[in-house]
C-alpha cells in the first residue's frame, strides 16, 4: 500500500508548524524546493529531546485484517495520499526517481491503487505484475491502468496475494528482474517485513543476472527531534490515524538481516522519515 507520512500521523504538520513557522510558509509557497530546504534546515537547527522511547514495531496487521481494512479504504484512498505535503516532502519525486529504474519483468507488491503506474519508464519494462492483499485496492489499480495510455504490448497482471508468504509459491524462484514496494512494510510488523524480504529475495533474479529490489519506505528519521517524535507517537499514529502503519522502523537493519541481500544504494528524503533503497541478492555471500 502507498501511505503518505502526513496522513500516517495527522499531528505532525501541526507539531512542526508550532515549533517551526517556516513549515506553514513552505506548505503554501510555490517555490517547493527552496522551502523544503528551509523547513528541514530549521528543524535541524532546533533539535529538542522530547522522548527516550525506543522505536516501536508492535503493531502489525494480519493479511486478513489488511485485506479487510484496505478494501474499506480503497475508494477514497487517493484522497488521503499525496497533495501539497507529499510534494513538499519529496514523495512524488522519490517515486519517480526510484521506480523509473525498474526494468524487465517487474513485480510490485502492495500496489494499492496503482499510484506508481505513472512513475515507471515502461520502455524498459517487459511485463508488470501488480500484487496486493486487498481486492478492493486491486480494482482501483485496474481502473487507474485503464485510464492511462499504457503500451499495448505490455503484459499487465493483477494478483491478490500475501507478500509475506505467497510470492515463491505463486511465481517461483528468480522470476523477476525487478521487485518493487512502496510504503507497505510499516503495516507488516518486524517479523512480517523480514518474511516479505525473504520472499522478495527468492523471486528476484540474483545480482549476477541483474536482478534488483527497489524499496520506498517509512523509516525513523535521521533528525534527532523528528526521530524522537516518531518514537513518542508511533503507537498512537498506527492506532488512530495511520491505518496500522508503524512509521519509525529501522528498515536498513531489517534488510541487512536477510542473508545475501545487500543495500546497493540508500537515499534519505525529508530528514529520513522515508528512504529509498536499491538492493540486490548476492548468492556468493549466502553460506
Amino acid at each position: 500500500m502507498m501511505i503518505s507520512l502526513m496522513f500516517l500521523c495527522p499531528l505532525l504538520p501541526a507539531f512542526l508548524t508550532l515549533l517551526f513557522p517556516s513549515v506553514s510558509l513552505a506548505l503554501s509557497h510555490k517555490d517547493v524546493a527552496r522551502n523544503r530546504r528551509q523547513v528541514f534546515g530549521d528543524i535541524s537547527a532546533k533539535v529538542l529531546v522530547i522522548s527516550t522511547l525506543p522505536p516501536s514495531s508492535v503493531h502489525a496487521l494480519t493479511p486478513e485484517e489488511a485485506s479487510k481494512a484496505y478494501d474499506n479504504y480503497a475508494s477514497t484512498y487517493d484522497e488521503l495520499d499525496g497533495g501539497k505535503a507529499s510534494d513538499i516532502l519529496g514523495i512524488d519525486e522519490a517515486r519517480a526517481n526510484l521506480f523509473g529504474q525498474a526494468r524487465g519483468a517487474v513485480l510490485e507488491i502492495g500496489c494499492g491503487t496503482g499510484l506508481n503506474l505513472a512513475k515507471y519508464d515502461l520502455s524498459k519494462v517487459t511485463s508488470l505484475t501488480l500484487l496486493d492483499v486487498s481486492e478492493g485496492m486491486l480494482q482501483e489499480a485496474r481502473n487507474r491502468a485503464s485510464s492511462l495510455r499504457l503500451p499495448e504490448d505490455l503484459s499487465l497482471r493483477f494478483i491478490q496475494g500475501d507478500a509475506t508468504s505467497e510470492l515463491v509459491q505463486t511465481f517461483g524462484k528468480e522470476s523477476f528482474d525487478t521487485v518493487v514496494d512502496s510504503f507497505s512494510f510499516c503495516v507488516m510488523g518486524t517479523q512480517g517485513v523480514k518474511e516479505c524480504l525473504e520472499q522478495m529475495s527468492q523471486v528476484v533474479k540474483p545480482k549476477a543476472k541483474g536482478g534488483q529490489i527497489l524499496l520506498l519506505e517509512n523509516t525513523r528519521s535521521s533528525n534527532l527531534l523528528l526521530g524522537l517524535y516518531q518514537d513518542a507517537t508511533a503507537d498512537a499514529a498506527a492506532s488512530i490515524g495511520g491505518k496500522g502503519c508503524v512509521y519509525n522502523q529501522n528498515v536498513s537493519k531489517m534488510i541487512e538481516s536477510i542473508r545475501g541481500l545487500q543495500i546497493v544504494r540508500e537515499d534519505l528524503y525529508a530528514a529520513g522519515i522515508f528512504r529509498s533503497y536499491m538492493c540486490q541478492v548476492d548468492v556468493a555471500t549466502i553460506v
